[in-house]
């Protein structure tokens, strides 16, 4: 199975779970390509020539848990082996850390130079020294920001704000399990998914707290539009985002995309664009705009749930992976995208209410 999905430029990553690292080249001589059609619109091109081979690592000796990005260049990854280790994108394997008898999951990577990585209820930072902090409960989830030096830390009970250079972390208390975790882009907000079938948010300059709940399900996976102006998050038979522009407490989350018999998995915003992609426990991926009915089929149902979806820093690409061990990595160059103003229709299903927020 794919365990997960990161860029490197023009390299991809896929994370497996027999604790291999799958690097794949979007630079494709021969490949498929658009030409515009005389009656307007786009037309494929085929590919002249077969795509470039996959590079397999052997980077665990048992199951990788989780691979993350490294905005500095490469790819961090963690396994039930105790190793922590950084994957250069020519394949270059350097072991930054050890935990024999322990797993080295989840893992992060920062803007800064600062690396993360959980090991039960420890967390040990990684940079110019190794530091460690011991938190009350094992850790569910990590997230720096977008500056690379606050790291979250998600736990039983809240979240930990552990900033470089500050000697005592923020504590942001909510009871309850916390396991999935989102920065807007700018900072000012904190977002967490509960194992309660809620979200938990914080505004981090007064910490005043807001509650999203009306979920069916967990909503296991978070992410924030490029604007910052939604939170696209899983949980539900279709995609649920809530407004951060800023949030409101009367402002019921809009839905998107298609209902499906079983849930949404996994949700990515376009760094760019208002463009959500979409993985379902059925296999299949999709692309829609927030609050709009329209989709765009990538991938039908079939071959297992979808475990590991990623954009392209660009987002000329979209990587995605499930748990029957099919990996892709699509090509969507910027003449695909072209939108047109519409106005949303809430759920109202859903409810919203915040705390010392305004």
């Amino acid at each position: 199975p794919v365990v997960g999905v990161a860029f490197d430029g023009n390299v991809t990553g896929f994370a497996l779970g027999d604790g291999t690292l799958a690097l794949a080249s979007s630079e494709w001589e021969g490949g498929p390509g658009l030409r515009p059609r005389e009656e307007g619109g786009m037309e494929v091109v085929p590919a002249v020539q077969p795509a470039p081979p996959v590079t397999t690592l052997s980077v665990h000796e048992g199951a990788c848990l989780m691979l993350a990005a490294d905005p500095n260049g490469g790819f961090l990854s963690g396994g039930d082996d105790g190793r922590l280790a950084h994957v250069a994108a020519d394949g270059a394997v350097e072991e930054m850390a050890s935990f024999p008898g322990h797993w080295a999951d989840p893992v992060a990577a920062g803007r800064a130079g600062w690396y993360a990585c959980a090991v039960g209820k420890q967390v040990y930072l990684l940079g110019d020294n190794t530091q460690s902090l011991e938190l009350p409960s094992p850790v569910t989830a990590l997230a720096f920001d977008g500056s690379g030096r606050h790291l979250a830390i998600a736990h039983y009970g809240g979240v930990t704000i552990w900033s470089i250079g500050v000697e005592s972390p923020r504590q942001l208390t909510w009871r309850g399990g916390h396991l999935s975790l989102a920065w807007s882009p700018d900072g000012r907000y904190l977002v967490s998914g509960m194992e309660e079938n809620v979200l938990h948010g914080w505004r981090l300059s007064d910490s005043g707290d807001m509650e999203m709940g009306g979920y069916a399900g967990q909503p296991r996976s978070l992410s924030f539009s490029a604007d910052g102006g939604f939170l696209a998050t899983s949980g539900g038979e279709r995609v649920v985002c809530w407004r951060f522009d800023p949030p409101k407490s009367d402002a019921p989350p809009a839905e998107s995309g298609i209902a499906s018999k079983t849930p949404v998995s996994l949700v990515a915003c376009h760094p760019v664009h208002p463009v959500i992609a979409v993985g379902y426990h059925n296999g299949a991926v999709l692309l829609c705009q927030p609050g709009m009915t329209d989709i765009l089929f990538v991938k039908g149902s079939g071959t297992g749930p979808v475990s590991a979806l990623a954009w392209s820093a660009t987002g000329d690409r979209l990587a995605f992976g499930n748990q029957g061990g099919e990996a892709a990595l699509v090509s969507l160059p910027e003449s695909l995208f072209r939108f047109a103003r519409r106005t949303s229709n809430a759920n109202a299903g859903n409810s919203h209410t915040q705390r010392g927020a305004t």
